[in-house]
Protein backbone atom coordinates (compact mmCIF):
# COMPACT_ATOMS: atom_id res chain seq x y z
CA UNK A 1 0.00 0.00 0.00
CA UNK A 2 3.03 2.62 1.13
CA UNK A 3 4.54 1.82 -2.63
CA UNK A 4 1.01 2.68 -3.99
CA UNK A 5 0.57 5.89 -2.07
CA UNK A 6 4.03 7.00 -2.45
CA UNK A 7 4.84 6.21 -6.26
CA UNK A 8 7.40 3.83 -7.12
CA UNK A 9 9.87 6.76 -6.98
CA UNK A 10 8.76 8.45 -4.17
CA UNK A 11 6.67 11.08 -6.51
CA UNK A 12 3.30 12.17 -5.07
CA UNK A 13 0.87 12.28 -7.81
CA UNK A 14 -2.77 13.34 -7.76
CA UNK A 15 -4.64 10.43 -8.52
CA UNK A 16 -2.38 8.83 -5.66
CA UNK A 17 -3.05 11.70 -3.31
CA UNK A 18 -7.22 11.23 -3.69
CA UNK A 19 -6.45 7.87 -2.38
CA UNK A 20 -4.74 7.96 0.14
CA UNK A 21 -6.75 11.06 1.28
CA UNK A 22 -10.44 9.02 0.57
CA UNK A 23 -9.24 6.16 2.02
CA UNK A 24 -8.67 8.15 5.43
CA UNK A 25 -11.58 10.00 4.89
CA UNK A 26 -13.76 6.71 4.98
CA UNK A 27 -11.63 5.39 7.96
CA UNK A 28 -12.31 8.56 9.88
CA UNK A 29 -16.44 8.75 8.72
CA UNK A 30 -16.66 4.78 9.70
CA UNK A 31 -15.24 5.08 13.35
CA UNK A 32 -17.05 8.51 13.99
CA UNK A 33 -20.56 7.05 13.08
CA UNK A 34 -20.45 3.80 15.10
CA UNK A 35 -18.45 5.00 17.83
CA UNK A 36 -21.83 6.90 19.37
CA UNK A 37 -24.33 3.65 18.59
CA UNK A 38 -21.55 1.55 20.45
CA UNK A 39 -21.80 0.88 24.20
CA UNK A 40 -21.36 -1.08 27.05
CA UNK A 41 -24.60 -2.45 28.62
CA UNK A 42 -25.36 -4.54 31.39
CA UNK A 43 -27.32 -7.61 30.75
CA UNK A 44 -28.14 -9.99 34.21
CA UNK A 45 -24.84 -9.44 35.48
CA UNK A 46 -23.02 -9.51 32.51
CA UNK A 47 -21.70 -6.54 30.53
CA UNK A 48 -20.98 -6.21 27.08
CA UNK A 49 -21.00 -3.77 23.89
CA UNK A 50 -24.68 -3.69 22.14
CA UNK A 51 -25.33 -0.93 19.20
CA UNK A 52 -27.92 1.10 20.39
CA UNK A 53 -31.50 0.75 19.24
CA UNK A 54 -33.70 2.24 16.62
CA UNK A 55 -35.14 4.01 19.98
CA UNK A 56 -32.60 6.27 19.89
CA UNK A 57 -34.84 8.41 17.15
CA UNK A 58 -37.51 8.78 19.89
CA UNK A 59 -36.42 12.11 21.56
CA UNK A 60 -38.02 10.78 24.70
CA UNK A 61 -36.63 7.40 24.84
CA UNK A 62 -33.38 6.79 27.22
CA UNK A 63 -31.55 5.59 23.79
CA UNK A 64 -32.29 8.78 22.48
CA UNK A 65 -30.84 10.52 26.02
CA UNK A 66 -27.68 8.42 25.89
CA UNK A 67 -27.05 8.88 22.18
CA UNK A 68 -26.64 12.81 23.05
CA UNK A 69 -23.96 12.31 25.43
CA UNK A 70 -21.70 10.32 23.32
CA UNK A 71 -22.12 12.68 19.89
CA UNK A 72 -20.23 15.76 21.78
CA UNK A 73 -17.76 13.45 22.57
CA UNK A 74 -17.11 12.05 19.42
CA UNK A 75 -17.19 15.59 17.70
CA UNK A 76 -14.75 16.78 20.12
CA UNK A 77 -12.08 13.81 19.89
CA UNK A 78 -12.35 14.80 15.97
CA UNK A 79 -11.44 18.13 16.47
CA UNK A 80 -8.64 17.60 19.22
CA UNK A 81 -7.43 14.68 17.44
CA UNK A 82 -7.02 16.56 14.14
CA UNK A 83 -6.16 19.32 15.42
CA UNK A 84 -3.05 17.69 17.48
CA UNK A 85 -1.83 15.16 14.85
CA UNK A 86 -1.92 18.30 12.44
CA UNK A 87 0.25 20.33 14.75
CA UNK A 88 2.59 17.63 15.54
CA UNK A 89 3.55 17.41 11.85
CA UNK A 90 4.15 20.52 11.11
CA UNK A 91 6.28 21.05 13.91
CA UNK A 92 8.40 18.19 13.30
CA UNK A 93 8.67 18.96 9.54
CA UNK A 94 9.67 22.39 10.78
CA UNK A 95 12.06 21.47 13.60
CA UNK A 96 13.46 18.45 11.71
CA UNK A 97 13.09 16.74 14.61
CA UNK A 98 11.18 13.43 15.60
CA UNK A 99 10.75 14.23 19.26
CA UNK A 100 9.20 17.61 17.80
CA UNK A 101 5.11 18.03 19.37
CA UNK A 102 2.71 19.88 21.64
CA UNK A 103 4.03 18.55 24.43
CA UNK A 104 7.82 18.42 24.24
CA UNK A 105 7.52 22.21 23.22
CA UNK A 106 5.66 22.81 26.33
CA UNK A 107 2.34 24.37 24.46
CA UNK A 108 0.39 22.29 26.20
CA UNK A 109 1.70 22.48 29.72
CA UNK A 110 1.68 26.45 29.25
CA UNK A 111 -2.11 26.04 28.31
CA UNK A 112 -2.78 23.93 31.07
CA UNK A 113 -1.44 26.53 33.52
CA UNK A 114 -3.21 28.98 32.46
CA UNK A 115 -6.53 26.97 32.16
CA UNK A 116 -5.69 25.82 35.84
CA UNK A 117 -5.20 29.52 37.16
CA UNK A 118 -8.44 30.51 35.41
CA UNK A 119 -10.19 27.87 37.14
CA UNK A 120 -8.44 29.15 40.55
CA UNK A 121 -9.43 32.77 39.64
CA UNK A 122 -13.18 31.57 39.07
CA UNK A 123 -13.17 32.86 35.27
CA UNK A 124 -14.97 30.04 34.28
CA UNK A 125 -17.63 30.88 36.31
CA UNK A 126 -17.67 34.60 35.31
CA UNK A 127 -17.48 33.71 31.79
CA UNK A 128 -17.95 29.98 31.26
CA UNK A 129 -16.71 28.11 28.63
CA UNK A 130 -14.83 31.51 27.25
CA UNK A 131 -13.01 31.90 30.28
CA UNK A 132 -11.22 28.83 30.30
CA UNK A 133 -10.78 28.06 26.62
CA UNK A 134 -9.66 31.79 26.51
CA UNK A 135 -7.31 31.03 29.03
CA UNK A 136 -6.04 28.12 27.17
CA UNK A 137 -5.14 29.60 23.99
CA UNK A 138 -3.53 32.48 25.83
CA UNK A 139 -1.44 30.18 27.29
CA UNK A 140 -0.45 28.14 24.60
CA UNK A 141 0.49 31.11 22.51
CA UNK A 142 2.25 32.67 25.45
CA UNK A 143 4.46 29.77 26.10
CA UNK A 144 4.86 29.46 22.05
CA UNK A 145 6.35 32.43 22.27
CA UNK A 146 8.75 32.14 25.28
CA UNK A 147 9.89 29.04 23.76
CA UNK A 148 10.68 30.89 20.05
CA UNK A 149 12.24 33.69 21.44
CA UNK A 150 14.93 31.25 24.15
CA UNK A 151 15.44 29.32 21.29
CA UNK A 152 16.40 32.34 18.98
CA UNK A 153 18.68 33.48 20.68
CA UNK A 154 21.18 33.85 18.29
CA UNK A 155 21.11 34.00 14.37
CA UNK A 156 19.65 30.54 13.52
CA UNK A 157 16.95 28.49 15.27
CA UNK A 158 18.79 25.05 16.12
CA UNK A 159 15.97 22.30 16.30
CA UNK A 160 17.54 20.73 19.57
CA UNK A 161 17.54 24.07 20.78
CA UNK A 162 13.83 24.47 20.18
CA UNK A 163 12.75 20.73 22.00
CA UNK A 164 15.09 21.81 24.82
CA UNK A 165 13.66 24.96 25.36
CA UNK A 166 10.14 23.61 25.77
CA UNK A 167 11.20 20.82 28.15
CA UNK A 168 12.27 23.49 30.32
CA UNK A 169 9.63 25.56 29.98
CA UNK A 170 7.05 22.70 30.42
CA UNK A 171 8.30 21.38 33.49
CA UNK A 172 8.42 24.91 35.03
CA UNK A 173 4.70 24.89 34.16
CA UNK A 174 4.25 22.11 35.65
CA UNK A 175 5.38 23.40 38.90
CA UNK A 176 3.66 26.52 38.81
CA UNK A 177 0.48 24.53 38.10
CA UNK A 178 1.31 21.91 41.05
CA UNK A 179 1.60 25.42 43.38
CA UNK A 180 -1.60 26.93 42.10
CA UNK A 181 -3.54 23.53 42.74
CA UNK A 182 -1.67 23.61 46.28
CA UNK A 183 -3.73 26.85 47.18
CA UNK A 184 -7.05 25.57 46.13
CA UNK A 185 -9.89 24.36 47.61
CA UNK A 186 -11.34 21.00 47.09
CA UNK A 187 -13.91 22.25 44.76
CA UNK A 188 -11.36 23.78 42.32
CA UNK A 189 -8.72 21.19 42.73
CA UNK A 190 -11.24 18.44 41.92
CA UNK A 191 -12.57 20.14 38.37
CA UNK A 192 -8.54 20.95 38.39
CA UNK A 193 -7.89 16.95 38.50
CA UNK A 194 -10.45 16.26 36.17
CA UNK A 195 -9.60 18.87 33.42
CA UNK A 196 -5.93 17.66 33.69
CA UNK A 197 -6.53 14.69 33.15
CA UNK A 198 -7.59 15.01 29.45
CA UNK A 199 -11.39 13.60 29.44
CA UNK A 200 -13.97 13.98 27.54
CA UNK A 201 -16.88 13.03 29.32
CA UNK A 202 -17.88 16.41 30.35
CA UNK A 203 -17.32 17.97 27.09
CA UNK A 204 -20.51 19.93 26.10
CA UNK A 205 -21.77 20.50 22.52
CA UNK A 206 -21.06 24.43 22.87
CA UNK A 207 -17.68 24.35 23.64
CA UNK A 208 -17.20 22.08 20.28
CA UNK A 209 -19.63 24.52 18.16
CA UNK A 210 -16.72 27.67 20.20
CA UNK A 211 -13.70 25.35 18.89
CA UNK A 212 -14.82 24.38 15.36
CA UNK A 213 -14.41 27.31 13.72
CA UNK A 214 -10.82 28.59 14.79
CA UNK A 215 -9.79 24.69 14.45
CA UNK A 216 -10.97 24.30 11.13
CA UNK A 217 -9.52 27.61 9.80
CA UNK A 218 -6.37 26.80 11.26
CA UNK A 219 -6.25 23.51 9.69
CA UNK A 220 -6.96 24.55 5.71
CA UNK A 221 -4.46 26.92 6.63
CA UNK A 222 -1.53 24.30 7.89
CA UNK A 223 -2.75 22.29 4.54
CA UNK A 224 -1.99 25.48 2.52
CA UNK A 225 1.51 25.55 3.78
CA UNK A 226 2.69 21.53 2.54
CA UNK A 227 4.42 22.65 0.08
CA UNK A 228 6.82 25.50 2.37
CA UNK A 229 6.92 22.24 5.24
CA UNK A 230 8.63 19.65 2.92
CA UNK A 231 10.72 22.54 1.94
CA UNK A 232 11.67 23.93 5.33
CA UNK A 233 11.97 19.96 6.36
CA UNK A 234 15.13 19.58 4.67
CA UNK A 235 16.99 22.77 5.85
CA UNK A 236 16.59 26.56 6.09
CA UNK A 237 18.86 27.17 3.42
CA UNK A 238 17.63 24.86 1.27
CA UNK A 239 14.22 25.97 2.37
CA UNK A 240 15.70 29.87 1.27
CA UNK A 241 17.16 28.73 -1.99
CA UNK A 242 13.79 27.72 -3.09
CA UNK A 243 12.50 30.72 -2.54
CA UNK A 244 10.36 29.88 0.66
CA UNK A 245 10.46 33.34 2.86
CA UNK A 246 11.78 31.31 6.00
CA UNK A 247 11.26 33.85 9.18
CA UNK A 248 7.94 34.82 8.03
CA UNK A 249 7.06 30.96 7.27
CA UNK A 250 8.26 29.85 10.49
CA UNK A 251 6.31 32.31 12.85
CA UNK A 252 2.68 31.61 10.39
CA UNK A 253 3.46 27.99 10.77
CA UNK A 254 4.34 28.26 14.90
CA UNK A 255 1.68 30.65 15.30
CA UNK A 256 -1.36 28.17 13.51
CA UNK A 257 0.48 25.20 16.02
CA UNK A 258 -0.31 27.10 18.80
CA UNK A 259 -3.77 27.97 17.53
CA UNK A 260 -4.47 24.30 17.13
CA UNK A 261 -3.24 23.41 20.31
CA UNK A 262 -4.49 25.91 22.72
CA UNK A 263 -8.44 25.56 21.08
CA UNK A 264 -7.80 21.92 21.16
CA UNK A 265 -6.77 22.02 24.50
CA UNK A 266 -9.85 24.46 25.98
CA UNK A 267 -11.81 21.29 24.63
CA UNK A 268 -10.87 18.44 26.13
CA UNK A 269 -7.42 19.20 28.03
CA UNK A 270 -4.05 17.90 27.69
CA UNK A 271 -4.09 14.79 25.48
CA UNK A 272 -0.81 13.95 24.96
CA UNK A 273 1.04 11.51 22.32
CA UNK A 274 -1.42 12.25 19.35
CA UNK A 275 0.89 14.79 18.11
CA UNK A 276 3.44 12.41 18.59
CA UNK A 277 2.48 8.81 17.30
CA UNK A 278 -0.30 9.63 13.81
CA UNK A 279 3.03 11.46 12.08
CA UNK A 280 5.60 9.14 12.78
CA UNK A 281 2.63 6.25 11.80
CA UNK A 282 1.15 7.71 8.32
CA UNK A 283 4.80 9.16 7.48
CA UNK A 284 6.19 5.17 7.70
CA UNK A 285 3.11 3.97 5.42
CA UNK A 286 2.69 6.79 3.29
CA UNK A 287 6.38 9.05 2.93
CA UNK A 288 7.09 12.04 3.92
CA UNK A 289 5.51 14.40 1.40
CA UNK A 290 3.54 17.18 3.48
CA UNK A 291 0.82 17.53 0.79
CA UNK A 292 -0.27 14.21 1.47
CA UNK A 293 1.01 13.44 5.39
CA UNK A 294 -0.66 16.84 6.73
CA UNK A 295 -4.08 16.49 5.64
CA UNK A 296 -3.64 12.57 6.32
CA UNK A 297 -2.45 13.15 9.80
CA UNK A 298 -5.18 15.39 10.78
CA UNK A 299 -7.32 12.30 9.56
CA UNK A 300 -5.50 9.99 11.73
CA UNK A 301 -5.44 12.42 14.47
CA UNK A 302 -9.03 12.25 14.78
CA UNK A 303 -9.35 8.92 13.91
CA UNK A 304 -6.89 7.99 16.87
CA UNK A 305 -8.97 10.12 19.69
CA UNK A 306 -12.48 8.75 19.03
CA UNK A 307 -11.01 5.25 19.67
CA UNK A 308 -8.87 5.99 22.42
CA UNK A 309 -11.82 8.03 24.04
CA UNK A 310 -14.05 5.07 23.14
CA UNK A 311 -11.82 2.83 24.87
CA UNK A 312 -11.64 4.92 27.76
CA UNK A 313 -15.47 4.95 28.13
CA UNK A 314 -16.06 0.94 27.74
CA UNK A 315 -12.83 -0.56 29.02
CA UNK A 316 -14.06 -0.61 32.35
CA UNK A 317 -17.82 -0.72 33.29
CA UNK A 318 -19.54 2.14 35.79
CA UNK A 319 -16.35 4.13 35.21
CA UNK A 320 -15.12 6.41 32.45
CA UNK A 321 -11.34 6.84 32.21
CA UNK A 322 -9.87 9.61 31.83
CA UNK A 323 -9.30 9.82 27.34
CA UNK A 324 -5.50 11.30 28.07
CA UNK A 325 -4.50 8.54 30.41
CA UNK A 326 -5.47 5.56 28.29
CA UNK A 327 -3.40 7.47 25.24
CA UNK A 328 -0.61 7.41 27.33
CA UNK A 329 -1.50 3.83 28.53
CA UNK A 330 -1.85 2.81 24.89
CA UNK A 331 0.18 5.21 22.56
CA UNK A 332 3.98 4.19 24.61
CA UNK A 333 3.92 0.86 23.60
CA UNK A 334 2.44 1.20 20.17
CA UNK A 335 4.76 4.28 19.18
CA UNK A 336 7.87 1.77 20.45
CA UNK A 337 6.21 -0.73 17.76
CA UNK A 338 6.17 1.54 14.84
CA UNK A 339 10.44 2.58 15.71
CA UNK A 340 10.85 -1.36 15.99
CA UNK A 341 8.84 -2.26 13.01
CA UNK A 342 9.44 0.45 10.93
CA UNK A 343 12.37 2.25 11.67
CA UNK A 344 14.01 2.51 7.86
CA UNK A 345 10.44 3.90 6.86
CA UNK A 346 10.05 6.06 9.52
CA UNK A 347 13.25 7.66 9.03
CA UNK A 348 12.12 9.29 6.07
CA UNK A 349 10.53 12.45 8.17
CA UNK A 350 13.78 13.64 7.63
CA UNK A 351 14.15 13.58 3.58
CA UNK A 352 10.95 15.42 2.71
Amino acid sequence: MSGFLTGSAGRLTLRRLGVALAICAAVTAVCAALAPLVGMVAERGDWHLELIGPGALDAGSQAHAILWTRIPRVLAALLAGAALAGAGCALQALLRNPLAEPFTLGISSGASLAAVLAIRLGLERAFGFAGIGGAALVGATGTLLAVWRLARIGKHLPPATVVLAGITVSMFCSSVSSLIQSTSDFIELNHMMQWMFGSLETVRLVAVGYAALPIGAALIALIAYARELNALSAGPDVAASLGVAVGRTQTAIFAIASLLVGAAIAVVGPIGFIGLIVPHALRAMLGPDHRLLVPASMFGGATVLVVFDFLARNAIPYHHLPTGAVTAVVGAPFFFGILIRHKRRAALWGRA
